[in-house]
């Protein structure tokens, strides 16, 4: 064939500095793109093959070949695939006019970011202008009497296309790299760049540098290949030793035998794995088998609390892996990663369209043959099919975990606070998962152990209400009825802290859960919206009527007496007439003071502080709690004007606020120095 010039047929010159400049986010992709490339025309020649219009040779390996040349600057892709014709180089490759170019021209051509894209509208080979100034293909299509082809294109609209010299079947990329892009012709970087994106190519891939030092190894000639290089072979004599015999008398003895052994041509090592753990049926997969493959993706030698094997052919085909590593900081700080692959290319990490948001705590993979590509992810957010899967990855992380609750009860509970934040999230973003996990969320009580919510509830003396139980609520004494038979659940979020109050409740043979993660507030709103028969309760949110003694009727005169005027006293000794001040005879004389806080008023604080909003003044909303029972609270009472009752009326409101919160820096100083002069008080 003659010399053949053209001009590629797109619908804009300017398609490649568009190319260059919107479609892809990182441009090592051209990599993934090329060897992609390679992989169909393999996958293609192979299914002619089981089709009987092609015999494969009996030697066929297939595979691709990456090669760096640093002096030459140029980067070669060579596969053995089907090849291509001088016609079908026109079509596929000279004609790019694809159906979406003028769509992708007009809704692109102003755009200054690629947030938008996944897809790229069939222009995975031009990617290779990103870093090349100029493109040669050479090719041999695997029909009978094809002859080779050899294509030339600068990077503009032009192009020339000639018989070519390829003498086997397949296809070979040159890019000559432009000065930009020159670090692709280092042999480390395109290591590094494969292992990024190809790694589970279904073709083995492998990299070699131009004109390198051949490498050797030694063998065992036993396990000489057909296709090894042999350079020689080598006897290594059988090793002798001088021992003493059981006669006391010394002779040779043989310690390691004579061994045959081949010095061959270093083997070729694929980057790609063919065949990764989540293509193979969870049957076939050993539990070292998932910690192996964890270790290897994601680098990570903490092995995971467990993991779940995603394995769908119907009404969609979708593989994968996830894994719930450990969790050991606060939610907000959690990132994880899930790559998500089409048929084992590498497309991109954490697509909140495929992946629900709660799930991005986790790290796996997911293959999804099925997912439509060459969209916006508006698109994809609108996507019906897309929306199946992610319900479907939801659902099944729901099955396994309310499963393992169900069957391996005691794992469950070991691995409960390492994934309880991601669960609430989950139940908060999500109304299915949420009813799928309802009987599954576990609460620990204050002797650590694991309750559900209707254990919970039966421990209060309630009774489970199913959210969507319908209740004939005929008038207004039937609602009134519902609000007088809520259950509430005492919770605290510091044992350390509230230590004084767990001791109080402890001592009258009271319980409450731990709820001590931030995501615990929002969530257990959640609860009280969907179950509204409960209600949850700090324990320092009132004085439960199980810990405080109530006043004899011919008493009450007096302990009012005794109200009003500690609660004087104490306004004027803290220089504060607007404290709460609240007298209560407490079960527990041991106890002094406390500091409560309503429920309402601690969950709005929460809330504020959630939206930033913490530095807005909220102290006037706590209760100073005094036990008329405890002998210092008695002696403010008879000493009003005493030597040392400012001291104590000091010293007790700070006692009851380090029981509710961490003191300020003034505080602090003041509480420190204030001890120290109670302290020398004793001295005297």
């Amino acid at each position: 064939m003659a010399v053949k010039k053209g001009n590629l047929s797109i619908s804009s010159e300017n398609i490649f500095p568009i190319i260059k400049k919107w479609v892809y986010s990182d441009h090592d992709i051209f990599v993934r793109e090329m060897i992609s490339n390679g992989c169909d025309a393999i996958t293609k020649l192979k299914k002619l093959d089981v089709m009987g219009e092609y015999q494969l040779p009996d030697d066929y390996k297939p595979a691709i070949q990456v090669v760096v040349n640093p002096e030459e600057k140029t980067l070669k892709f060579i596969d053995n695939g089907i090849g291509m014709t001088a016609d079908e180089v026109e079509e596929y490759i000279t004609q790019i006019a694809f159906s979406g170019a003028t769509e992708f021209l007009e809704k692109y051509k102003d755009k200054t970011t690629e947030d938008d894209m996944i897809g790229h509208f069939g222009l995975g080979f031009y990617s290779a202008f990103m870093v090349a100034d100029e493109v040669h293909i050479d090719t041999l299509s695997y029909k009978d009497g094809s002859k080779a082809v050899h294509w030339v294109s600068t990077g503009g609209t032009e192009y020339e296309m000639e018989d070519g010299d390829k003498e086997s079947v397949g296809s070979e990329i040159t890019l000559y790299l432009n000065e930009d892009s020159l670090e692709f012709a280092n042999e480390y970087r395109m290591r590094e760049v494969i292992e990024k994106y190809c790694s589970f190519m279904p073709v083995e891939i492998f990299l070699s540098k131009a004109n390198a030092e051949p490498e050797y190894e030694t063998i065992d000639e036993a396990d000489l290949k057909e296709d090894d290089v042999v350079i020689e072979h080598i006897h290594e004599d059988a090793k002798m030793e001088e021992k003493e015999n059981e006669n006391g008398e010394k002779e040779m003895v043989e310690t390691e035998p004579a061994k045959e052994k081949v010095k061959i041509q270093k083997r070729p090592v694929s980057l790609s794995d063919i065949h990764p753990l989540w293509t193979k049926h969870p049957n076939e997969c050993s539990d070292e088998d998932y910690l192996e493959f964890y270790r290897k993706v994601f680098l990570d030698y903490k092995e995971p609390l467990f993991w779940i094997h995603l394995n769908m052919d119907y009404p969609f085909n979708l593989k994968g892996i996830l894994y719930f590593p450990r969790i050991n900081t606060e939610y907000d700080s959690i990132e994880g990663t899930i790559k998500l692959y089409n048929n084992q290319v590498f497309i991109a990490d954490n697509i909140k369209e495929v992946i629900p948001e709660f799930l991005m705590v986790l790290k796996g993979v997911i293959d999804c043959p099925d997912l439509p590509l060459n969209v916006s992810r508006s698109a994809l957010q609108n996507d019906g099919f897309v929306n199946k899967i992610a319900d479907y990855i939801s659902k099944k992380v729901a099955d396994k975990l309310s499963g393992m609750c169900r069957t391996k009860r005691e794992d469950y509970e070991k691995y409960w606070d390492d994934i309880s934040p991601f669960i609430k999230f989950g139940c908060l973003k999500d109304e299915k998962f949420c009813d799928k996990m309802k009987d599954s969320i576990l609460f620990k009580n204050l002797d650590h152990k694991y309750l559900t919510l209707k254990d919970c509830i039966a421990e209060n003396g309630g009774e489970v209400v199913e959210p969507n139980d319908k209740q004939e609520e005929s008038n207004g004494e039937d609602e009134n009825k519902v609000e007088e038979i809520k259950t509430t659940i005492y919770y605290v979020t510091d044992e350390i802290q509230q230590s004084q109050y767990i001791n109080l409740f402890k001592s009258q043979g009271k319980d409450a859960v731990i709820l001590g993660h931030n995501i615990d507030s929002p969530f257990i709103t959640q609860l009280e919206q969907r179950n509204p028969t409960i209600r949850f309760q700090r324990i320092d949110a009132d004085v439960n009527e199980d810990i405080r003694e109530e006043v004899a009727e011919d008493e009450k005169e007096e302990f009012k007496k005794t109200s009003d005027s500690l609660i004087e006293i104490f306004r004027k000794e803290l220089e504060n007439d607007k404290l709460d001040v609240k007298i209560e005879k407490l079960k527990d004389d041991s106890v002094a003071a406390m500091m409560t806080l309503s429920e309402q008023n601690r969950r709005m604080q929460e809330m504020m502080k959630m939206y930033g909003m913490s530095g807005m003044d909220m102290g006037g909303e706590t209760t100073l709690i005094l036990n008329a029972n405890h002998p210092l609270v008695q002696y403010v009472v008879d000493h009003k004007d005493g030597e040392n009752t400012n001291l104590i009326c000091h010293q007790l409101y700070d006692l009851a606020l380090l029981a509710h919160k961490p003191l300020n820096p003034d505080e602090m100083t003041a509480f420190v120095k204030r001890s120290n002069e109670i302290m020398l008080l004793l001295t005297k």
